[in-house]
């Protein structure tokens, strides 16, 4: 079984040009401004505040390093994750909210170290046209050494039934609760598998 062990966050950037060194493999997460990414992302490494969520949707512009540790039976695979400012909310001025595009633009067709994004989609509103736009866009500029997952958070909203319809929408995503952890298992061997290129038994 694989976990994160370790996680800390490293430092902000606001452009490409202020960011890490390409030294290890990248996971990008992207949601818009509401979605959870803060949350999904403390899910995930089971830390309680290492990503900070704003009081203001949309008003986080940096981009977030985090380096990680995943396990794989006693085995340590060290990788980052990025967390890209949230999209489609923020109330600001046209010429400001274009520069943030163009840095956000800039970073994810750029950055060679990214290996996986993921998008991060709500699944109480399956059909939002922004998702789906996004979704489009990754997969028209992704390299082949590059792959997207989409997951579905707060899943705890909804019933089997609703879960099992989002496979219509997006076929092969997950689906987790950042409140109640779950899916966040599956979603850490996925994220693990896509980036290392290979499965963590379970012993």
């Amino acid at each position: 079984m694989v976990k994160i062990t370790e996680a800390s966050f490293i430092t902000s950037a606001a452009d490409i040009s202020q960011a890490l060194a390409e030294d290890m493999s990248e996971v990008a997460v992207l949601g818009r401004s509401n979605v959870g990414k803060s949350s999904f992302i403390n899910a995930l490494t089971n830390r309680k505040n290492l990503a900070k969520s704003s009081a203001t949707p949309g008003k986080t512009r940096l981009i977030n390093f985090f380096e990680t540790v995943f396990d794989c039976n006693g085995e340590k695979y060290r990788a980052r994750l990025v967390d890209l400012p949230g999209f489609g909310y923020a109330k600001v001025s046209k010429s400001q909210k274009a520069t943030w595009q163009k840095s956000l633009n800039d970073f994810i067709t750029r950055r060679t170290a990214i290996r996986l994004f993921i998008l991060l989609r709500d699944a109480r509103h399956p059909h939002m046209p922004i998702d789906e736009d996004v979704y489009a866009y990754l997969q028209q500029i992704k390299r082949p050494d590059q792959e997207i997952v989409v997951i579905f958070t707060k899943g705890d909203k909804l019933n089997q039934k609703g879960k099992a319809a989002l496979q219509k929408v997006a076929p092969g995503s997950l689906v987790v609760s950042n409140l109640k952890k779950s899916g966040i298992d599956k979603a850490t061997a996925v994220i693990f598998e896509k980036l290392f290129c290979k499965k963590c038994p379970n012993v």
